[in-house]
């Protein structure tokens, strides 16, 4: 519960000044917010190993806190022997405090711990502010025993703001305590 407050009242004593001033907003409810994170596994595996999808959502659920959701296939895609409705990956939607507190798990635990950490990109933002980060390995979680891992697998961490650009939302984030490279 502390980590959680601590993330948000950065937000709340640090970031919207700091992005009042920078951007002339008048009001701080125009100051951008993040809204929420999503945590997404894509298992293309998964497709002739049903086991591997339920080893992932486990592991998702002890990174995030929360019970993910199995996303199935769109499409049918024959060159990739996939089937519409096929269940190939899993996520979750992180908001409010499960949100902030896993915002300061990352920024201050996980990300420290990845091999040669140079900061991250301020090229993965997507023209409305939004932010999406890779990660190789979901080893660099705390939660994740080494021991029992039977594969590496990545994930994709969205974080959605309500900022209108890009620029906003890196500033958001900065203020936030992410590592951007320099």
């Amino acid at each position: 519960m502390a980590l959680q407050m601590a993330m948000r009242e950065r937000y709340e004593k640090e970031a919207i000044p700091a992005l009042m001033k920078d951007f002339g907003f008048k009001s701080p409810m125009q100051v951008p917010r993040i809204s929420k994170i999503v945590v997404n596994m894509g298992m293309g595996e998964a497709l002739t190993n049903n086991k591997i999808l339920d080893a992932a959502a486990t592991e998702l659920g002890l990174i995030t806190g929360q019970k993910p959701v199995l996303t199935k296939a769109r499409k049918s895609v024959a060159n990739f022997k996939l089937r519409e409705g096929q269940a190939i990956g899993v996520m979750v939607t992180l908001r409010a405090a499960r949100m902030y507190e896993f915002l300061e798990r990352l920024i201050g635990v996980a990300l420290p711990r990845v091999r040669d950490f140079k900061g991250v990109s301020t090229k993965a933002f997507d023209g409305a502010g939004n932010y999406t980060l890779g990660i190789r390995e979901q080893i660099i979680f705390p939660e994740i025993n080494y021991d029992q891992v039977e594969k590496i697998k990545g994930m994709n961490v969205t974080i959605v703001t309500t900022a209108k650009t890009d620029e906003e939302g890196r500033a958001l984030l900065k203020y936030m305590g992410m590592p951007f490279r320099s």
